[in-house]
């Protein structure tokens, strides 16, 4: 049969089908009903002479022959959309294009402002659709390719390609009038005697976990939370501390009753990364995509102009308080973090340097 006689949209649909595994997530992935999707389905299993997707208690698996054919659909649209590309020209300023970006809360909170205006003065007519990580969520191929961009700590297991955007480095926040402020600081013995606010991700421990680990300090989670976004209100009027990259803690101070101090150990840096998948590296909406995003992260990586070193009425001592984080140093033993990176090995995760 040739390629005539075949219509060519049914890959997309069968790709959608084989890797969901369910047929209503594949309608909501491809912007589709539920009944158009059981359509393509239906006509699908007509021209294969096979079930491809059968019922296995609540779910569907994929039948044998639907296992061999997955990977070569993938081949296909991937060669598809790479000689599509050869020719397609991306005009920002006049483009309608509309992305789908998936971020962390602490990336929401504080890089969506400025990219959203950078993208504005370029691209006016560009959507971006945003969506939350989910934790615990499998690390996969199918995941990646259903979204432009994936943007989380460098150091997560995905396939593709990776690029380090912006850094930040944990502080510690706490009520104002909290009575273990001295000077505006705490100490190692504070973080281990104190309760803390924590962010829960699964089973995942932040950079900062991995820190008081290494000290051999075990917080005493008194209250946890699904990010970091939250920490700052749970905090104000209570004995609390919480440990939050700085950006977000400046984000939130005039909002929620609490103050930034810093951690009582060497600094301990949050390195962000956009991920995305290999189908998508030679368009030229993406490039574009990913230079604008590039800009905005270096924007925000450029050392704070005039840092202000002291705080107000009350005489305590603070770190300083700006837009932009101060520099921060590349990693742990100094070394520089890789601008890509293909082998996803642990960057999010730094050498540790126990405190003096």
């Amino acid at each position: 049969m040739g390629l005539g006689a075949i219509d060519l949209n049914l890959l997309v649909a069968l790709e959608a089908l084989l890797e969901e595994k369910n047929v209503t997530h594949a309608g909501v992935r491809l912007s589709t009903s539920q009944s158009a999707m059981s359509g393509s389905l239906a006509r699908l299993r007509r021209h294969f002479n096979d079930e491809l997707l059968v019922r296995m208690g609540r779910e569907y698996e994929l039948t044998p022959l639907a296992e061999r054919l997955l990977p070569v659909v993938q081949a296909s649209l991937y060669k598809a959309e790479e000689a599509m590309s050869l020719t397609r020209r991306f005009e920002p300023e006049l483009s309608r294009q509309r992305f789908s970006v998936v971020m962390s809360d602490y990336l929401m909170t504080v890089f969506v402002e400025p990219l959203l205006r950078a993208i504005a003065e370029q691209a006016p007519g560009v959507r971006i659709d945003f969506h939350p990580l989910v934790y615990g969520q499998p690390e996969t191929e199918t995941h990646l390719r259903c979204h432009d961009l994936m943007m989380v700590p460098l150091g997560y297991r995905l396939p593709g390609i990776s690029e380090a955007v912006m850094r930040d480095r944990f502080v510690c926040i706490v009520d104002p009038d909290n009575p273990r402020l001295k000077d505006g600081r705490l100490t190692l013995q504070d973080l281990a005697e104190m309760p803390h606010a924590a962010s829960a991700f699964g089973k995942s421990l932040t950079p900062a976990d991995r820190q008081l680990e290494t000290l051999g300090i075990t917080p005493r989670v008194q209250v946890s939370a699904p990010g970091f976004s939250v920490l700052p209100f749970l905090v104000g009027g209570t004995d609390l501390v919480a440990m939050v990259p700085e950006r977000l803690a400046r984000r939130f101070e005039g909002f929620a009753r609490c103050v930034t101090v810093p951690a009582p150990f060497p600094d301990v840096p949050l390195v962000e990364a956009m991920y995305w998948h290999n189908n998508r590296h030679s368009d030229p909406a993406h490039r574009w995509l990913r230079e604008t995003v590039r800009m905005v992260g270096a924007a925000l990586d450029e050392p704070a102009a005039s840092p202000v070193a002291a705080s107000a009425a009350d005489g305590r001592a603070a770190v300083p308080i700006a837009g932009s984080c101060p520099a921060l140093p590349a990693a742990g033993d100094g070394t520089a973090i890789p601008a890509t990176d293909a082998s996803h090995s642990d960057h999010a995760f730094p050498p540790l340097v126990t405190a003096s």
